[in-house]
């Protein structure tokens, strides 16, 4: 899953950054690995490996491309801030506080899409927001599901002291909601679905209602991606020719979105289900358009304060502004010195150009 506990993260940042320096490798190269994790917005990426896309735009900029699924969302985060992956599919919020928060200068060059209903509150026989007040509230602390209950909050003028943040692990959240005690939870497709299978369920707030704070990505080593735009290109075109594949309305189509479903473990049914709640950018120019937003600045900013008030910035970390991200316009939000997250939509522009 994409969104698992940042927890194993801060257990093992120690030993992943003492094998560390910089991330990988940044020269000129001809061999690349990309590391990725089932969710819904990032299985193209294990389609486009087993059905030869892939290879194809390796082989047209001379280089090739390993394409790696990690079962462990964390696990795939980790081995690229260690520096042995050159790009992986992270959240914008993972990547700030995992690589970049790690000393990993880190491009999001493809974003991919956003969260659109995907995450949810769900309370138990209770229909409203501020009902939440005073309960316990299962979650995976320090996710993204930890940070949408914090937006939640926010709207009702509330505050996370208004209630008691319970971790529980994804995996255990279902079965955890069918228990008396558990009344209150916040957590991500395909576990939000089943839980609203139970009629005692009400969502009260889900990712709809905070558009595009909760992106995901595609990112690459700062250093390796300047020094081997290649590389880029071909991972944008492979991007966008499997999302022109999976989302046509044909045969073809359809049997590619029944193969991802397959193996994110769903039947097409469930996929579907879940890319109704997820804003695809089908486009390079819609994916550009978006990146070069104003609205990329606000959400960051959000998500920096979380970060800060959580200690997830790095122990030296004196306020959100830390570490410095720069958006699309080369304009950067905290330190200048210190930039260490880049939205860059110049590969996504060139897919929209025609000029791979």
């Amino acid at each position: 899953m994409r969104k698992n506990s940042f927890l194993r993260t801060i257990v093992v940042a120690g030993s992943v950054l003492a094998l560390s320096v910089g991330g990988a490798a940044a020269e000129a190269k001809k061999s690349f690995k990309v590391a990725w994790s089932i969710y819904v917005g990032w299985m193209p990426w294990g389609y486009a490996a087993d059905s030869g896309i892939v290879k194809k735009w390796a082989d047209k900029y001379g280089i090739s491309i390993e394409v790696k699924q990690f079962n462990d969302y964390v696990e795939s985060i980790n081995q690229y801030t260690a520096g042995g992956y050159d790009a992986v599919t992270i959240t914008n919020m993972d990547a700030l506080s995992i690589p970049a928060a790690g000393g990993v200068d880190t491009t999001a060059m493809i974003v991919g899409d956003f969260s659109n209903g995907n995450d949810a509150v769900i309370l138990k026989n209770k229909t409203k927001l501020t009902d939440i007040k005073g309960q316990n509230v299962n979650l995976v602390e320090f996710s993204v599901s930890h940070y949408l209950l914090a937006r939640a909050l926010d709207s009702a003028k509330m505050s996370e002291k208004d209630v008691k943040v319970v971790n529980t692990s994804d995996s255990d959240m279902a079965a955890a909601y069918k228990t008396p005690d558990v009344t209150a939870v916040v957590t991500w497709n395909p576990i939000v679905l089943e839980i609203l299978g139970s009629p005692d369920a009400h969502k009260v707030f889900d990712s709809s209602q905070i558009p595009g704070e909760i992106m995901d990505l595609m990112v690459a080593n700062t250093g390796v991606l300047k020094d081997n735009p290649a590389f880029g290109k071909a991972l944008v075109g492979i991007w966008y020719e499997t999302l022109t594949k999976m989302l046509a309305d044909t045969a073809e189509g359809k049997a590619a979105r029944e193969a991802m479903a397959k193996a994110s473990g769903s039947d097409l049914a469930g996929f579907e289900a879940q890319l109704k709640t997820t804003k695809l950018f089908a486009t390079p120019k819609e994916a550009a358009a978006f990146t070069e937003s104003k609205d990329v600045a606000t959400t960051m900013d959000h998500v920096r304060e979380f970060l800060f008030a959580k200690s997830l910035l790095g122990k030296d970390a004196k306020s959100a502004g830390a570490i410095g991200i720069e958006l699309a316009d080369k304009k950067v939000l905290g330190d200048a010195k210190n930039v260490k997250f880049r939205f860059d939509p110049s590969f996504m522009l060139l897919a929209a150009e025609g000029k791979l």
